[in-house]
This record gives structure tokens, C-alpha cells and sequence, in this order.
């Protein structure tokens, strides 16, 4: 499983440890990623989703899973997102 929210796409990035001698070797910068549980409104049940804590806060500010999936881009979210929005936007309809 890669370190990549499912949410965001937000992933590892690369840089520099960088010592008082100033030697440079290179070191990878982590996301902040959390298993959680969230609960869609319009179907009445609960996924299970590893995000980083930056998109669990974007989540809960826009209102909701709901609402979040239905402003997100679908490049961005993982197969699992992607087929819940699916699901959700299906239901909206009916």
C-alpha cells in the first residue's frame, strides 16, 4: 500500500537533511496519513479511508464527506473515493 492520502493524492516529497557542517544527503518527507472512518450522509453508512490530517480537516470545514467528494477533482482521489462519489452522486439523483 502506497503513503498517499486517499483523498488529496497528497504523497511523499523529497528533500534534504541538511547538518551545522552543512553536508546535504537526501531524506523523504512523509504525509501525515491516519485510518479513519466517515460516515456519508446521503447513503447512510460509513467508509473506511487512510487521509492525511490536512484532509480530514478540508473534510469536516466543507461540511461533510458528501460535500467534500462532490468539489473534489477525480484525478486526485484513490479508486476506493472515487466509487463512493460515484454511489453518493447515484443517490442524490434518486
Amino acid at each position: 500500500m502506497s503513503r498517499r492520502c486517499e483523498l488529496t493524492g497528497k504523497g511523499p516529497m523529497s528533500g534534504n537533511n541538511v547538518s551545522h557542517a552543512n553536508n546535504k544527503t537526501r531524506r523523504r518527507f512523509l504525509p501525515n496519513l491516519n485510518d479513519v472512518t466517515l460516515k456519508s450522509d446521503t447513503l447512510g453508512r460509513t467508509f473506511r479511508f487512510k487521509i492525511s490530517a490536512s484532509a480530514l480537516r478540508t473534510v469536516d470545514h466543507r461540511g461533510g464527506l458528501d460535500s467534500f467528494l462532490a468539489k473534489a477533482k477525480d484525478t486526485e482521489l484513490s479508486d476506493a473515493a472515487l466509487k463512493v462519489k460515484k454511489e453518493i452522486a447515484k443517490a442524490a439523483t434518486a
